[in-house]
Formats: C-alpha cells, sequence, structure tokens
C-alpha cells in the first residue's frame, strides 16, 4: 500500500479512535458545564479561571442531587451537588476514594513540595496527634505572639485614623503567631525567616500553576526544573537546621525521660522523627510543608472576617462584651476562647459566606465507583463538592445570602446543638474544612488561632472602610476565593477603654 495512503488513513481514523475512546469512557457521561468537545473545553478551561464561581452554581443548580464536571486545563473535576452527595463522597473509603492522592495532585506535590515531606508527610500525624491535644499549653504564647505581631502591623498613630494594607499585614500576624509555637522564639520574630517562610507559599502557588498548564506527558520534565521550592528549603534550612539538630541532641542526651521539654511543633517532629528512624533533614521539610498548610488559608480566613467587621463596626460591640467576659474569667487562653461563642458563630459565618475555596471534600478515585445513582466515576478522576453553592443553598441555611454573624452562637443555644454548630465542626452542610476523617487536622489550632487575632483587633482597635465603608467583593482564581489583596482597613486605637 501506498505510504501516502497509510498516512491519510491514520490521520481519518484519529478523530474517530479518539470520539470512540472518549463515548467508551464513563466520565464523557457526565454532564459537563461549558464544553465537552476536546478543543473547545481549553475555552471552557480559561473561562474558568475568571468564572468558577459562576460555572460551580449553574452546575450545582441544574445537577443538585447528582454530578457535574468542570475542565481544568491538564484534567475534568467531578463536582458532587447538594448536602447529601457531600455526604456520600465523604463515606468511600480509601482505597476507594484517596484525600491524599487528591491533594498531592491538587497541589503538583511532587514537582513543589520537598521530596522528602511529601513521601513521608509525617507532620500530618504530628499535628493531628500531640500538637493539637497541647492546645491549651500553646494558646497563651499564641496569645502573647499575636499581641506583639498586631502592634508591628498597625503603626500607633493615637486616635487617629491608619489604613493598612490588611491581607499581607495579617498573613504576618499569622505567620509570627503560628511559628511561635512551631519553632518559638527568636526565630518566628526574625523578618529573614518570616520573608522565606512567606515567599514559599508563593513559590508552591506558582510551580502548582506552571504544572497545572503543563500537558500530562511533560509534567516529570518541567516538574523537575522548577527552582523555587528547592531554593527556599535551601536557605529556610540554613537558618533552622542547627535549632533542629539541637533539639535532637537533646533528646540524645536526656532521653524518653525529658520532662520539661519545649511544648512546641518541633519538639514532637523531633520525637516522631526519631520513633520512624529519620533524621534532622526531614524535621526541616516538615516545619517548612507545615507552614504552608497553616498561613495559607488561615491568612484569608482572617482577612475575609477582619473585612466584615471594617464594613460593620456594628458587630464589635457585642463581640467586644463577649470577649471582654471571658478574658477577665480566664485570661487569654483556650478556656477563654471556649467561651467566646459569637465570635466562634462570627468564624463560622465568615467562612461560611466566603471562605478559602468553592470546591472541597477532595477526593481521587482509585478505583472505578460507582455513585448511588448509578453515575460511575473511573479511576484517577479528581472528585470534590461544590462548596460554595452548598453554603449558599438556600435549603440548608435560611438567608444564606446574608451575612449574619450570630446566625450560629443562636443556634447552639440548644444544648443538643452545641458541638454541631462549633466553628471547627463538619457536616454535609458546611464543608469549609472539608468532611469527615480527612477534614483539615489542623482547623482546632487554625481555629483558636484565628479567634484569638480578631478577639485582639476586637478590644485594642475602632476598625473601618474608607469611603462609602462597603466590603470590597472577594476574587476568585479557578476555585480559589480570595479577598481582596490590595484593600486598606483603617485602625484606630478604641475609644473605650480596652481590657
Amino acid at each position: 500500500m501506498d505510504a501516502r495512503l497509510i498516512v491519510y488513513a491514520l490521520l481519518l481514523a484519529a478523530p474517530l479512535l479518539i470520539l470512540v475512546r472518549r463515548r467508551m469512557n464513563p466520565l464523557y457521561r457526565i454532564p459537563a458545564v461549558g464544553h465537552s468537545d476536546p478543543f473547545l473545553s481549553y475555552w471552557s478551561a480559561l473561562k474558568f479561571f475568571v468564572n468558577a464561581r459562576e460555572m460551580l452554581q449553574e452546575g450545582y443548580s441544574k445537577y443538585r442531587g447528582s454530578v457535574f464536571r468542570v475542565p481544568l486545563l491538564d484534567r475534568w473535576v467531578v463536582v458532587v451537588s447538594g448536602a447529601a452527595m457531600n455526604e456520600q463522597l465523604r463515606k468511600y473509603p480509601d482505597d476507594q476514594m484517596s484525600f491524599i492522592d487528591a491533594a498531592e495532585e491538587l497541589v503538583q506535590a511532587k514537582y513543589t513540595i520537598a521530596k522528602q515531606v511529601h513521601e513521608n508527610p509525617m507532620h500530618i500525624p504530628v499535628i493531628r496527634g500531640p500538637f493539637t491535644k497541647n492546645l491549651a499549653a500553646l494558646m497563651p504564647d499564641v496569645a502573647d505572639e499575636v499581641a506583639s505581631a498586631v502592634r508591628d502591623a498597625i503603626p500607633d498613630t493615637g486616635d487617629e485614623w491608619v489604613g493598612v494594607v490588611a491581607f499581607p499585614a495579617m498573613t504576618r500576624v499569622v505567620c509570627r503567631a503560628s511559628n511561635r509555637v512551631f519553632i518559638g522564639l527568636p526565630l518566628c520574630r526574625n523578618p529573614e525567616y518570616i520573608d522565606i517562610v512567606l515567599g514559599y507559599t508563593k513559590d508552591v502557588a506558582k510551580g502548582r500553576f506552571i504544572m497545572t498548564i503543563t500537558p500530562i506527558l511533560l509534567k516529570p520534565l518541567v516538574g523537575r526544573l522548577l527552582p523555587w521550592s528547592a531554593n527556599a528549603l535551601k536557605k529556610f534550612s540554613a537558618l533552622v537546621k542547627p535549632i533542629v539538630d539541637e533539639s535532637f541532641r537533646q533528646f540524645e542526651h536526656h532521653g524518653k525521660q525529658w520532662e520539661d521539654k519545649p511544648k512546641n511543633l518541633l519538639t514532637w517532629l523531633t520525637e516522631e522523627a526519631k520513633a520512624t528512624g529519620n533524621g534532622p533533614e526531614i524535621v526541616v521539610s516538615a516545619l517548612l510543608s507545615s507552614n504552608f498548610v497553616a498561613i495559607h488559608t488561615s491568612s484569608i480566613s482572617v482577612t475575609h472576617a477582619l473585612y466584615h467587621l471594617a464594613a460593620c463596626p456594628e458587630f464589635a460591640a457585642p463581640l467586644r462584651e463577649e470577649i471582654e467576659g471571658a478574658i477577665r474569667r480566664h485570661g487569654w487562653g483556650k478556656q477563654a476562647i471556649s467561651e467566646m461563642w459569637k465570635l466562634d458563630s462570627f468564624m463560622r459565618e465568615s467562612q461560611r459566606f466566603n471562605g478559602t475555596s468553592g470546591v472541597s471534600v477532595i477526593r481521587k478515585a482509585v478505583v472505578d465507583v460507582r455513585l448511588a445513582d448509578g453515575t460511575v466515576i473511573p479511576a484517577g478522576t479528581l472528585v470534590g463538592a461544590a462548596a460554595d453553592a452548598t453554603h449558599w443553598d438556600e435549603d440548608n441555611y435560611d438567608d444564606a445570602a446574608v451575612f449574619s454573624p450570630f446566625r450560629f452562637s443562636d443556634m447552639r443555644a440548644d444544648e443538643g446543638e452545641r458541638v454541631k454548630h462549633q466553628f471547627v465542626s463538619t457536616s454535609p452542610e458546611y464543608v469549609p474544612f472539608g468532611h469527615g476523617k480527612h477534614a483539615c487536622p489542623g482547623r482546632f489550632f487554625a481555629g483558636n488561632e484565628l479567634k484569638t487575632v480578631i478577639a485582639h483587633l476586637v478590644l485594642n482597635y475602632d476598625m473601618k472602610f474608607d469611603g462609602d465603608g462597603a466590603r470590597p467583593p472577594n476574587r476568585w482564581f479557578a476555585a480559589a476565593v480570595l479577598p481582596n489583596l490590595d484593600a486598606k482597613v483603617y485602625f484606630r486605637k478604641r475609644q473605650a477603654a480596652s481590657a
């Protein structure tokens, strides 16, 4: 046969083979929001970067009680719609729907995170275990660092208003407060250390974006060329490694009976490393990764909450009354924070109203999975819940489009509802932290830390936006939900007496 005829035959057959393959793949039987055709879907993927909220809401409204799919540049993501579907997704075991595999793929962890901690994420059980169990001992230091960091972030102009670009200021406050109990003084206040840690979160984001737009076949090549995270780890290690080495030496000297060992993340990571036969290098990597996990979403969340306070200063009075009473009874600590029901409700409502992502409860199908409605999710598919649409669903929340700061503290008046409506509690209707056994393990620390930041601001400052005082709208970048990163909040020393 003429070679040209063979080429023509292959060219004609290729589209047919692609079409047949698509028709046989159960993924393409799931309805799509946007174009599903091979080439037009890329246009929809670009549209998703700027209109994700609208596309997710469209899918949720059309297919509530079932699933739909949305396009990314390198894959389709299947989205379950409605509280019942969120619960169904939560219940699948790890050998069918894997959270770890999904998280690694979304962050492109093998290319953007230090190799050691990607292969052995030992910080996760440490955060879930001894770190969370010792929150009561940690919170006074967090409160002390919040006070110091806020003083540095907000210039003291007495009774005069001063404008502060809120997001970077809150990011540095969260970074210092977290690292006070991650690695301690004085490093948590070291400007070079803080810049490295905060730069690392941007490095991971840059790497993730590049890997998202890289074709699958080229990912291993491009991933090896990404310089940022490796450079950040090198700089971080230069500062941290001597402290980690000293932690190992102290354990060697004192043994397991070291009674007055520091209560911080470094100590518990060192213990875990020694118990599993690992050395200081993995502790260094785990500390850097813990910073990425802790600071990125917490900075977004606390800024969202701050913007609600600045837009509606009338919220401050009932919060102040409650916070002052709790501090008077218990001082700055976990017990006082646990009694701040209105503040807890305020933070939970801010997360419901804003969140950090339009998609939550992320899983990756390890095998072909058949949902209750008969939909087949093929192995290798990323699946998630429509978080924002769930939180704005009138069937789940009365007046869902209204920010009601004490919505949840009112619900907790019923004794049987007190745990269900706490800031850190998850449910099929409330998924900012995920849901089920893979819900964010650091949410208990984050919840206490963020409430401490807002409590300190409420007690010591009046806050407002300039001009008409309106809250600037959130910005969506694909499914990520960000507060306006450039907005200024105006502060002045509180005009009434502070606690």
